[in-house]
């Protein structure tokens, strides 16, 4: 069920001009728009990308469909896009939001780690795991990622030591970029999706550390994909449906190519793994 958008709590940081939302429902949602300044495809990408990253067990936001009416507009003059010297209102209708995990206001979230904190991050491993995924779907843009302090009852990671009770994790973010954005294409140049501190790979010494999501991905199910795509809102696609089916297409046949593009990666900047023996 879509959550009805309540009040606009704040306007957010890049391209596509989120807007941190409240909903009916109590929470929060960082909410991207369908006529954002970047595409209406950006939506489908986080979309997709956030269901194909739950299935590969990495932190993602839980996602929803946002419905914005003509009243809240209305009664939150603030929630606009600045293009050049005019602004511009979103549509009314159903938007992309990814849920807040803590609450902003008691919980500090941070988009920047101290490399003493950032080496102590629970869930370290999902970088890994996240930059197998981001070879996969071609993301053009760098990793982003956020950090907070949480309990570790529900942020277990996929594999590596039992977390703190409470600690620093990570969560994967922004994943608009995904399939080259708007183009829906497959860009791989080897530097696309790392992570700007290449600190996180210190891990990593050969293929093997990119486990298990390198044979996740390589035999990533049909039916999984399948069911993303059915639940993406008929309005967001506007026409597009043979362009999405044939990007579709094309990341089940690049499953067999993602240990490459890794290898590629370290071929190019072989100083992010520095230690890959």
């Amino acid at each position: 069920m879509p959550i009805s958008a309540r009040n606009l709590v704040r306007k957010m940081r890049g391209g596509a001009q989120s807007h941190l939302i409240a909903g009916e429902d109590g929470e929060n949602y960082v909410v991207k728009f369908t006529n954002n300044p970047q595409h209406r495809r950006i939506l489908i990408n986080e979309w997709l990308a956030n269901a194909f990253l739950r299935y590969l067990q990495i932190h993602v936001p839980q996602t929803a469909l946002v419905q914005v009416t003509e009243s809240f507009l209305s009664q939150n003059p603030d929630v606009y896009f600045t293009l050049g010297t005019r602004r511009e209102r979103p549509v009314p209708g159903l938007h992309f939001g990814s849920k807040m995990s803590v609450n902003p206001d008691k919980v500090a979230v941070f988009d920047f780690l101290p490399e003493k904190l950032l080496d102590k991050v629970e869930n370290r491993v999902d970088f890994l795991g996240t930059l197998v995924f981001d070879k996969w779907v071609g993301n053009a843009d760098s990793r982003q990622a956020v950090f907070f302090r949480a309990k570790a009852k529900t942020w277990t990671p996929l594999k590596g030591d039992t977390p703190a009770r409470v600690g620093f994790f990570a969560q994967m973010i922004d994943h608009g970029f995904a399939f080259n954005g708007p183009h829906w294409e497959y860009n791989d140049t080897p530097l696309n999706g790392l992570y700007f501190r290449t600190s996180v790979y210190e891990q990593v010494t050969s293929l093997d550390s990119f486990q298990p999501w390198l044979d996740m991905v390589a035999n990533f199910p049909t039916n999984v994909i399948d069911d993303a795509w059915k639940e993406i809102p008929r309005e967001w696609l506007d026409q597009d449906e043979d362009a999405l089916e044939k990007l579709l297409e094309g990341l089940l046949k690049r499953r067999a190519k993602v240990t490459q593009l890794i290898e590629d990666v370290r071929r190019k900047r072989a100083s992010a793994f520095p230690n890959w023996r």
